[in-house]
C-alpha cells in the first residue's frame, strides 16, 4: 500500500502550545517580526486501505470539533516559514507507537506502520539567520533532527544484515600502550586496570580471544552506575583536619571502627568505603534488634519494610518500598527523556519488587533558567530548555502512569549550570503474601514480558558512569533512554495480579545494562538467547541485543510450568512475554546470537566487579563563616535596615519565590484527595 499524508493542527483558541512556542521564542531570541507560531503534527500512514483510513481518521488522529486536517499537503501560509522535526531512526517515539495500537484496536487487524514529525510555521518577519537559531534551539541533536518535507515512497526503515560480533583476535598480546590506544578508541568507561584484569582472564583463564560483545557487556557490569565503583573503592587513610568540627568528626569516625569491629571482627580484612560506611548504621541496629521490620532478601531491587496494614478491619502484613533515582546527566543532554525516564526508572525498582508504585517526589537543581540564550556554555543546552523540558518530560511521564506527585522542588544554584540535577523518588506497596521469592534453579526459565529492544539506551549504564565533555551533547544521543509509561502501566497491572506475582520467583527491570545485566544478575548459571529478545526493528546486532536499556521491559523467573499461563495472563494485558533464557547449573554466563556463543564467562570472574581502586582521604573543615541556615543573601545584606527593600528582594529570589506554576504540572492528587 502507499503512503498517505495527513496534517493535524489545534484550531485557534485550542493552540496553546503553539502560542507558548511563540511566546518562548519571541522572549529568548527577541523577535519582534515573528507574529505567530503554528504547530502541526504530521502522519505518515502505510498499511491501511481507504475504508480504514476513513474509520479511523477522527477517531485516532483528530478530533473535529478541535482540529483542522489537512490531507496530503499544507495550504501556503502567507509571509510564513516552516519546517519539520522528527525522531532520529531507532528513537521511541511514542506518539506513532500510541497511534498505531489505537488504529489496531479500531480495524483488529494488523498495526500499520505510522511515522511522525512535528511541522513548525513561522509567521512574520524571521530572517535566515534567526530561522536558524529557532531550528537549533527546537531540533536537540540527541534525539531529533530536522525532517524532509517530501512524502516518503515507503515507511519501511532500510537497515543493513548486521555482521557478525567482532572477535578480538589481537587483543590478548597487546602491549600497554597498545591497550590505551584500544581503550580510547572503543571508548569503555572501566578503568585501565579493569581492561589489563580482562585481558589476563581470557588469556590466563579462558585461553581465547574475546568478543567485542565481551568487553562490553563486562564494562556495563562492572560500570559506577550498575556497580557503584565509586562507593566501594578502598579508602587506605581517613585524616580529619584540625578545626572546629574536627572533634565531632573524630567521634562519628570512631563510631564506625567501633561498629565495624563489631560487625566484622576486628581482624576484618574488608575495605573501608563509602557504601560500608552509609550502612554501617542500618546494619549495627539491625545486629541490636531495633530494625526487625526490615525486609531481607537475595533480591534487592528497593529498600524493603514489613509494616502492618488494617485491611477491613484485619491485620496483614505489607511490604513498603521506597526508591530514587538520579538521572542528572541524560536529563542534561535530552531534558524529556532524561526526567521522564529518571521517574520511571524509580517505579521500575520497587515494580520489579511486585508491588505497587502509588506516590512520588521530584527534586531538581538548576541554574537560572532566565540566563539569556546568548550565556549558553559551548555544548550545552540552555538552562531555560533545560528546565521546562525536565518539568514537562517527568509530569508527562507521572500524569500517563496515574502517579500522585506530591513534593515538587527545584532549587536554583549557578553550580548546577556545570552539571543539572534530576531526582525522582517513590514509594510503594504490596501484600507480604504476593511475594515470592525463591532461589532460582537449574531448568528454570526467563521470561522477557514489556516492550520490545531498539538502539534507545545502548550504553547507558557506561555513559553515566564517563566523564563528560563539550562533545557529550552530540555524541551521547543512543545512550538516553525513551521512556513508555503506557506500557508500564500495563506491567503495574499485571503485577498487581495475586496469580501473577505468585508465580514469579525472581524479577529484575530492564534499566541500566540492558540484557546483560537485568537477566545477567537472575542466576549464577544462564544460557540467554539473544535471538529470541523481540526486536522495534531489524539490524541490531548481538552486543546492541546484549546491553540496549530500551525501556518498559521486566525479566522475570518462572518454574517452566508456570511459563503458559503466565504468557496467557500478560496476553490479556496486550504485553508481549517471551521465554529468552534458561537457568543452568554451571555457574557461566552464556549468550547467543545466531547460533554462537559470543559471550562466555566465569561467574567468579564478573562478581570480581573489577580491580577495586584506592585511595586516601582527607576531610576539609567547613568553614564556620559561612554557614548556609544563618547566611544573609548579599542582595538583601545590601538593602540594609530598609525592612521593606529586604523583603521585596528576597521574594525576588528564584528559592524564595512561588513554585506553584511548576507543582501544578504534576498530578497531585489520590483517589481525589489532595496530597498535602
Amino acid at each position: 500500500m502507499t503512503v498517505r499524508r495527513i496534517f493535524v493542527e489545534k484550531r485557534q483558541g485550542f493552540d496553546i502550545p503553539a502560542q507558548q512556542l511563540c511566546d518562548d521564542l519571541k522572549e529568548t531570541f527577541h523577535l519582534d517580526g515573528l507574529e505567530a507560531v503554528r504547530i502541526i503534527n504530521r502522519y505518515d500512514i502505510e498499511g491501511l486501505s481507504d475504508e480504514e483510513y476513513e474509520k479511523v481518521k477522527f477517531v485516532v488522529f483528530a478530533e473535529a470539533p478541535v482540529d483542522k486536517v489537512y490531507e496530503e499537503t499544507l495550504p501556503a501560509f502567507k509571509d510564513s516559514r516552516m519546517f519539520a522535526v522528527e525522531y532520529l531512526p531507532g528513537q521511541y517515539d511514542q506518539t506513532a507507537d500510541s497511534a498505531a495500537q489505537c488504529v489496531q484496536l479500531v480495524t483488529q487487524k494488523e498495526r500499520p506502520q505510522i511515522a511522525t514529525a512535528r511541522v513548525i510555521v513561522l509567521t512574520g518577519t524571521v530572517d535566515d539567520k534567526a530561522l536558524q537559531e529557532i531550528k537549533d534551539y527546537c531540533i536537540n541533536a540527541v534525539e531529533s533532527r530536522e525532517a524532509s518535507l517530501e512524502k516518503p515512497e515507503s515507511l519501511d526503515m532500510v537497515t543493513e544484515e548486521p555482521a557478525d560480533v567482532e572477535v578480538l583476535t589481537s587483543f590478548n598480546a597487546m602491549s600497554e600502550d597498545e591497550l590505551h590506544a584500544f581503550m580510547d578508541a572503543r571508548g569503555f568507561a572501566m578503568s585501565f586496570e579493569d581492561l589489563k584484569f580482562c585481558q589476563e582472564y581470557f588469556r590466563d583463564t579462558e585461553h581465547r580471544a574475546p568478543t567485542i560483545t565481551e568487553l562490553r557487556v563486562i564494562d556495563t557490569y562492572w560500570s559506577d552506575h550498575c556497580r557503584h565503583t565509586t562507593f566501594t573503592t578502598a579508602i587506605d587513610d581517613i585524616t580529619i583536619e584540625d578545626g572546629y568540627f574536627s572533634p565531632a568528626l573524630t567521634a562519628a569516625y570512631r563510631k564506625y571502627k567501633e561498629d565495624r569491629d563489631t560487625l566484622y571482627g576486628e581482624d576484618t580484612d574488608r575495605a573501608v568505603t563509602l557504601m560500608d560506611i552509609a550502612v554501617i548504621g542500618a546494619k549495627a541496629l539491625r545486629k541490636e534488634g531495633l530494625l526487625d521490620d526490615l525486609d531481607k532478601s537475595e533480591e534487592i531491587n528497593a529498600c524493603s519494610i514489613v509494616v502492618k496494614a488494617d485491611i477491613g478491619g484485619k491485620q496483614e502484613d505489607w511490604l513498603v518500598m521506597f526508591k530514587n533515582e538520579t538521572h542528572n546527566h541524560p536529563t542534561e543532554i535530552e531534558p524529556f527523556g532524561g526526567a521522564a525516564t529518571c521517574l520511571g526508572g524509580a517505579i521500575r525498582d520497587p515494580l520489579s519488587g511486585r508491588s505497587y508504585v502509588y506516590q512520588a517526589m521530584r527534586v531538581t537543581g538548576a541554574a537560572d533558567p532566565r540566563r539569556p540564550f546568548s550565556e549558553t556554555l559551548p555544548g550545552k543546552l540552555p538552562q531555560k530548555k533545560i528546565t521546562l523540558g525536565a518539568a514537562a518530560g517527568y509530569s508527562s511521564y507521572g500524569n500517563q502512569i496515574g502517579l500522585a506527585t506530591g513534593q515538587v522542588r527545584e532549587v536554583y544554584h549557578e553550580g548546577y549550570m556545570a552539571k543539572r540535577m534530576e531526582i525522582g523518588a517513590v514509594i510503594a506497596a504490596a501484600p507480604k503474601e504476593n511475594v515470592v521469592r525463591e532461589r532460582p534453579a537449574a531448568g528454570d526459565i526467563i521470561v522477557l514480558v514489556g516492550g520490545r529492544t531498539g538502539r534507545d539506551g545502548c550504553g547507558g549504564a557506561t555513559g553515566s558512569s564517563k566523564e563528560h565533555t563539550e562533545e557529550s551533547l552530540t555524541t551521547c544521543g543512543a545512550e538516553v533512554q525513551k521512556g513508555n509509561p503506557p506500557t508500564e502501566r500495563k506491567i503495574q497491572r499485571l503485577f498487581r495480579n495475586p496469580e501473577v506475582s505468585r508465580m514469579i520467583k525472581r524479577c529484575n527491570d530492564f534499566g541500566a545494562g540492558g540484557v546483560a545485566v537485568a537477566i545477567g544478575e537472575l542466576a549464577d548459571g544462564l544460557v540467554i538467547d539473544l535471538d529470541a529478545v523481540k526486536k522495534k526493528y531489524k539490524g541490531l546486532d548481538g552486543t546492541e541485543l546484549a546491553i540496549s536499556e530500551s525501556q518498559e521491559r521486566m525479566a522475570v523467573v518462572l518454574d517452566p510450568k508456570d511459563v503458559e499461563a503466565f504468557q496467557k495472563f500478560s496476553d490479556d494485558e496486550n504485553l508481549e512475554a517471551t521465554p529468552v533464557a534458561v537457568v543452568t547449573e554451571q555457574p557461566r554466563l552464556i549468550m547467543k546470537w545466531r547460533g554462537n556463543e559470543i559471550v562466555q564467562m566465569n561467574r567468579a570472574f564478573l562478581d570480581t566487579n573489577g580491580v577495586r581502586q584506592h585511595v586516601t582521604a582527607v576531610i576539609a573543615q567547613p568553614d564556620t563563616a559561612k554557614r548556609y541556615l544563618a547566611e544573609v543573601p548579599a542582595a538583601v545584606k545590601a538593602c540594609g535596615s530598609d525592612a521593606k527593600a529586604a523583603w521585596l528582594t528576597n521574594l525576588q529570589d528564584l528559592n524564595v519565590c512561588s513554585q506553584k506554576g511548576l507543582a501544578e504540572r504534576f498530578d497531585s492528587t489520590i483517589g481525589g484527595n489532595t496530597v498535602l
